[in-house]
């Protein structure tokens, strides 16, 4: 059964071929949801369709709603205004529309495309902790995936670890130096976070080391590269694209550390990932392809003995592959990357979820592999996003140890999350078991929908406080909703079946039904723009929508059981959705709060 705007675009599709004698596509059909201010259910909108009446857009409103009414079971009542034609729907249409929605268990979600999606995301570096910006990463990666999934694709999620570079052998050689053997669990602190803390040592050390050969005298630039601390990292990264052992070793011990640390974050968001990707595994596949370019003629070589792609002709600039040294760049691994992923999973499409600072980079990198000729250029696509701010604006740098650790504010959020609902009083009956669970459920998952409330490529303020708060658009706001309804069904001891329709629709009933049958649209849109918000915000709509529902009719206490059993009907469907919305945002939803 179609929704019902798309029931809306067939009747006038055929009315346009009755009263006019021709035909026309959907793009000409614009029928939206009536505006506030204006009596009726939903708008056709008429100026798309005059050059077909040759009417003025009042008389061709009028000659359509006429026909509706005279013609189809559709239309109660019209009004025009201009070239607006505002149809008042027959209730039928809502009841028969809410029953299709109930007895379908698959409703919103699509029949296979035949299509494959690689979506890649987090890529985090080994030598930091997942800071804030990964986390808004991860919440646009995972959702974008199970949105894309519903929507018909085949998706594979992978993530690319960066385990390996200049940056890598930082942390490395800070922990050789300075450590004095000291690990995660002799310090008890999470690996990933033991670990970043020796970056931030480099950095420091190597700071240090800058400015006291700038107050003797040196260049700036020749500093920071004759600085002891970076000539030994460069050091240590030769040795470790040669294979010694003792480096590699060290490299080992300290990334399991790091994965350590990354796994049990993972779990506790609850994201996956088909497959990871590491660099160490894919810059070597990047130095061949590199290689393979330079002999089709499509990179150069510059005297020192680099290597490089030519996009001046393509808007761009000149643009470094392989270093003189022989050693490799961030794009190197990339071209790498995509390879190997091409082979793995034949994808059409490959998405890579990264901030909006790398845009220029995978610009390159696309013109780079399609220089190669790789049939898989044209589909990667990347999916930006923009900064997370704290209030204040506070700035996130990792190399100064200021960055804002996902870890710690999670934990922050769920601490607040566990004051707010205490200070309710309204979990006494639960154990503490079950309390920690809810302020989880509560904390992680207003984080999550505080991210993902906001279109990805827009920068953003996150406010700790303003996400738990119950009031507005809030993940909070939205359990609480779902909640409600689940109370309200557990007081039911009867199957929910509607056997007669009603005989009166309320507004407010026919607002809620029209929001449960835009679902499938919004689950379309937000796949073909990569954009979780839809959904998101979807959800606060239709949670503002119920308690207004909720609020202005009866429901257990509706003396008329046909109507009682027709609005218990609208709650179900409503936590349905509510339920598979948040399901598409991997956020919780609790059954009590």
């Amino acid at each position: 059964m179609n929704s019902i705007v798309k029931t809306l675009q067939l009747a006038t599709l055929d009315i346009i071929e009755n009263l006019y004698y021709t035909t026309t596509n959907f793009s000409t059909i614009n029928v939206q949801p009536t505006r506030k201010e204006f009596e009726g259910d939903y708008t056709l909108v008429v100026f798309p369709l005059l050059k077909i009446s040759k009417k003025k857009p009042e008389a061709t409103a009028e000659e359509i709603g006429n026909y509706l009414v005279k013609n189809t079971k559709l239309i109660a009542a019209f009004n025009c205004v201009k070239g607006f034609l505002n149809l008042s729907l027959n209730k039928a249409v809502f009841t028969s529309q809410l029953k299709h929605i109930a007895s379908a268990a698959t409703y919103g979600k699509f029949e296979k495309n035949g299509k494959v999606a690689a979506l890649e995301y987090c890529g985090p570096n080994t030598n930091k902790a997942l800071h804030f910006g990964h986390f808004r990463n991860m919440m646009v990666g995972f959702s974008t995936a199970n949105i894309l999934e519903a929507a018909g694709y085949q998706v594979h999620k992978v993530n690319i670890l960066n385990d390996r570079g200049i940056q890598i052998c930082k942390s490395m050689l800070a922990w050789q130096k300075y450590a004095e053997e000291a690990t995660p669990e002799s310090t008890g602190k999470k690996g990933d976070h033991f670990v970043a803390d020796y970056y931030v040592k480099f950095q420091n050390e190597y700071k240090a080391q800058v400015e006291k050969l700038i107050a003797k005298g040196t260049d700036k630039k020749i500093a920071e590269t004759d600085a002891p601390l970076m000539q030994e990292a460069r050091a240590m990264l030769l040795k470790w694209e040669a294979g010694d052992e003792a480096t590699k070793k060290l490299w080992k011990m300290m990334n399991d550390w790091v994965y350590e640390g990354f796994e049990q974050t993972f779990n506790r968001l609850g994201v996956d990932f088909e497959k990871k990707y590491y660099e160490s595994e894919t810059y070597n596949l990047g130095k061949e392809l590199v290689e393979e370019g330079l002999q089709k003629g499509v990179y150069f070589k510059k005297e020192d003995g680099s290597i490089w792609v030519d996009l001046t002709n393509e808007g761009l600039d000149e643009k470094l592959l392989l270093r003189a040294d022989g050693t490799s760049v961030y794009l190197t691994q990339d071209l790498g990357t995509a390879q190997l992923r091409y082979e793995d999973f034949k994808m059409d499409k490959s998405i890579y979820v990264v901030g909006d600072e790398q845009n220029y980079h995978f610009k390159v990198l696309q013109l780079a592999l399609k220089k190669l000729g790789k049939v898989y250029a044209d589909g990667i696509y990347h999916l930006s996003y923009g900064m997370v701010d704290l209030p204040g604006g506070a700035k996130m740098k990792s190399r100064e140890g200021t960055a804002v650790d996902t870890d710690d504010l999670m934990d922050e959020v769920v601490q607040k999350a566990a004051e707010a609902s205490q200070e309710l009083g309204k979990i006494a009956d639960l154990s503490e078991t079950e309390k920690a669970t809810l302020f989880e459920q509560i904390g992680i998952g207003a984080m999550k929908y505080f991210i993902l409330k906001v279109q990805p490529q827009k920068r953003m303020v996150f406010d700790p406080a303003q996400s738990i708060d119950l009031i507005g658009n809030t993940g909070p706001f939205i359990q609480y909703a779902y909640t409600r309804i689940q109370s309200l069904l557990e007081k039911v001891e009867d199957e929910i079946k509607l056997e007669n329709d009603p005989e009166i629709l309320h507004q407010t009933e026919k607002n809620i039904i029209k929001l449960l049958d835009e679902y499938p649209a919004k689950l379309q849109t937000a796949a073909q723009h990569y954009d979780p918000s839809e959904i998101a915000n979807y959800a606060y709509d239709l949670a503002k929508a119920f308690n207004k529902f909720y609020a202005e009719l009866p429901i257990l206490n509706e003396e008329d059981k046909t109507l009682m059993q027709f609005r218990l009907l609208v709650c179900q469907q409503v936590g349905i959705l509510l339920k598979k919305s948040f399901d598409l945002l991997g956020i919780s939803l609790p059954k009590k709060m």
